[in-house]
């Protein structure tokens, strides 16, 4: 499925699912977000989100400890993990949320390079939950063709959140 149709399958589902979402970007620099807005009458279930490139901004905006960023560092599940339930703890009125943390080269250390990490958070009866999910994108390609690739999974493990 193209990007455009799964984000169009997203956003029915938020619609049916009366879901608003929110996402907390790293090294796709907004794409998820963009995908989805690409969708008309998607303003009704997007909330927005941050691009949180630099680990100072990922500290200020989704208090992600320097502690985390340093060790394990910024490209990490529990660093996925902590943007996600962020972003849904500074945009109140979403209830479920997606993250993106990772390394797309061209110069990531050799054993990051292509390494992401995708979280989905999900706020229900006020406790938030977030699973996180380990991408390793194959050497190789663009630095855009693997942006492409982890908007198009994000947008997948968003849909498939949304039918459990």
């Amino acid at each position: 499925m193209s990007i455009p149709q799964v984000a169009r399958r997203v956003a029915k589902l938020l619609a049916e699912k009366q879901r608003k979402v929110a996402f907390a970007e790293s090294c796709t620099g907004g794409l998820v977000s963009g995908a989805l807005t690409a969708v008309p009458g998607i303003s009704a279930w997007h909330c927005g989100g941050v691009v949180t490139y630099r680990n100072e901004t990922k500290q200020a905006l989704l208090k992600i400890p320097a502690s985390l960023l340093t060790d394990p560092g910024p490209v990490s599940e529990i660093v996925a993990r902590r943007m996600a339930a962020g972003v849904l703890a500074i945009i109140p009125e979403a209830n479920i949320s997606v993250s993106v943390t990772g390394h797309l080269g061209p110069q990531a250390p050799p054993e990051l390079d292509g390494l992401v990490f995708i979280g989905v958070g999900q706020r229900r009866a006020k406790k938030t939950t977030v699973s996180v999910h380990e991408l390793r994108l194959p050497a190789g390609t663009t630095r855009l063709a693997r942006q492409k690739q982890v908007v198009a999974a994000a947008l997948e493990l968003l849909g498939a959140a949304l039918t459990d």
